[in-house]
């Protein structure tokens, strides 16, 4: 899916979804922003998300009011920015990156959740099916999951002595992910029997 066409999705969640969903929100809308990373290496996207948001007539100071919140690599702090985020009632969530969608979902069954997934949503129990979501969830997948294998592969072809895989193990969704699993399956074809997996990279 396009931005323009992702942030016009987002634009329009307050209007798609039920109006008992909307009828708590007085005056100016609330979007609620979620993510795990930090507030200074996201700037550029966050640029992007209020330009999409201006091209769709959405001004945030204006007509649209913006509450973020940054775990700042620390996904364990996700919940309870999640729970803030629901007692201030947005009329959407827009919840970035899998982590902060999950504890977004669960959270709340009430307020409309527009997420972004570089994981398998369905794997990772955000959506019932792509065709059907369900409850009160919708969101964009971006299919990256060969990534990690290609780069383990030309790795391979450089260096072929090294394979290692740096993940956030405090990443509950990525720690246990079929990408972990696709990517040691991968370096045990080339011959790999024990890939090397760890860090606590935050980011």
């Amino acid at each position: 899916m396009k931005r323009r066409e992702f942030i016009t999705l987002l634009g329009g969640a307050a209007v798609a979804w039920p109006l008992s969903a909307r009828a708590q929100q007085p005056g100016m809308p609330v979007i609620g922003f979620l993510s795990g990373a930090s507030s200074d290496t996201y700037q550029p996207f966050v640029a992007a998300f209020t330009e999409g948001l201006k091209q769709t007539d959405y001004l945030e100071g204006r007509n649209v009011a913006i509450e973020y919140r940054w775990a700042e690599g620390q996904f364990d702090r996700l919940p309870k920015l999640a729970a803030d985020l629901v007692d201030r009632r947005p009329t959407v969530i827009m919840a970035s990156g899998n982590t902060a969608a999950v504890a977004a979902k669960r959270a709340t069954a009430t307020i409309p959740i527009v997420f972004t997934s570089g994981l398998d949503p369905i794997q990772i129990g955000l959506v019932a099916s792509f065709n059907r979501p369900g409850g009160n969830i919708t969101g964009v997948y971006t299919v990256s999951s060969e990534m990690p294998i290609k780069s383990l592969e030309l790795l391979h072809e450089l260096v072929p002595a090294a394979i290692g895989l740096l993940v956030n193990l405090a990443n509950p969704n990525l720690s246990e992910s079929v990408v972990v699993k696709e990517v040691e399956a991968a370096a045990r074809l080339l011959g790999k029997a024990n890939p090397r997996i760890g860090g606590q990279h935050r980011c």
